[in-house]
């Protein structure tokens, strides 16, 4: 069996992809995919795979967990989300690394399920804006607090994605920016689910609900309505327009108030994360999802 894990990060997208891709739980079972709500599961993973690093797990452990998640079925591919897999908010940065305990989690993973057929998902973010959000829902008072002493110009997601596909080579990782997700999230949901790409889902347009007006909503669907059988490029083209004319700015701005940030170090950090980005799509083995 197959095993999509979607890992984060956090303060991406809030868990609104597994929200999505639940509206289509009885298509995907009929294709072999489960998608089990993530009350049924965090928990108990979490549990089990600290459980796993004192001591060694009862038999039948990994079939009593698997037959749980897929509700006594024999699906083909399981897909799981939690932005907290690597750890909580405020383990998410130290020694000058994202989420430095990555390896550890998906070894203990792969040990529980007995199994390296896992695709690895992973949304990445400006660390201009990422630090602000860790920093916001972290009860910690300062950056250097929450970082450990981090210095935000040497953070790379590229060296968490180098990380993770040292860990589980055979693994392949998939990775797009949540700054373009409006453009990709019905691409996003598919890859996640393992399905072709002329797969029409249901909560396709559920992030544009966030960040378009009503009336450009409504005038969105009426267009992809009256236009079917577009290609991805074409609407995502689409939704870039209708974006530009009818989106909700103050959903768009982004809260950047750091003590000490000067403009110039938060364009730097931007520029930092443009580069990465391309290294991350140089990386074999990892799928860039981009618009």
């Amino acid at each position: 069996m197959q095993v999509a894990l979607h890992v984060g990060a956090q303060f991406t997208d809030d868990d609104r992809l597994i929200r999505s891709l639940g509206k289509n739980t009885e298509m995907l079972r009929a294709r072999g995919i489960e998608v089990p709500p993530p009350s049924f599961y965090r928990r108990p993973l979490r549990d089990l795979l600290n459980q796993a690093k004192d001591s060694s797990l009862p038999p039948g452990t990994r079939e009593a967990l698997l037959d749980d998640l897929s509700r006594g079925g024999s699906p083909d591919r399981m897909v799981l989300s939690n932005s907290h897999f690597f750890g909580v908010p405020k383990q998410a940065i130290r020694q000058g690394q994202f989420y430095p305990r990555a390896s550890e989690r998906l070894q203990q993973l792969v040990e529980l399920l007995h199994s390296e057929d896992i695709e690895i998902f992973l949304a990445i973010r400006d660390p201009a804006t990422f630090l602000p959000a860790l920093l916001d829902g972290t009860p910690e008072e300062s950056l250097d607090e929450l970082t450990g002493g981090t210095v935000p110009l040497s953070l790379r997601w590229s060296e968490l994605v180098m990380r993770i596909r040292q860990t589980l080579p055979n693994a392949p990782v998939t990775v797009w920016c949540n700054e373009d997700t409006p453009l990709i999230w019905e691409e996003v949901m598919r890859e996640m689910a393992g399905l072709d790409p002329t797969v029409v889902l249901e909560g396709g347009n559920d992030l544009l609900k966030n960040i378009m007006s009503q009336e450009g909503l409504s005038r969105f669907k009426d267009y992809v309505d009256s236009h079917p059988g577009m290609t991805e490029m074409q609407k995502r083209r689409v939704v870039a327009a209708f974006l530009d004319k009818f989106a909700l700015e103050e959903e768009l701005e982004e809260e950047l108030d750091i003590p000490g940030w000067s403009e110039d170090l938060i364009d730097t950090l931007t520029e930092a994360y443009d580069e990465d980005v391309f290294q991350i799509e140089r990386i074999p083995g990892v799928t860039l999802i981009t618009p």
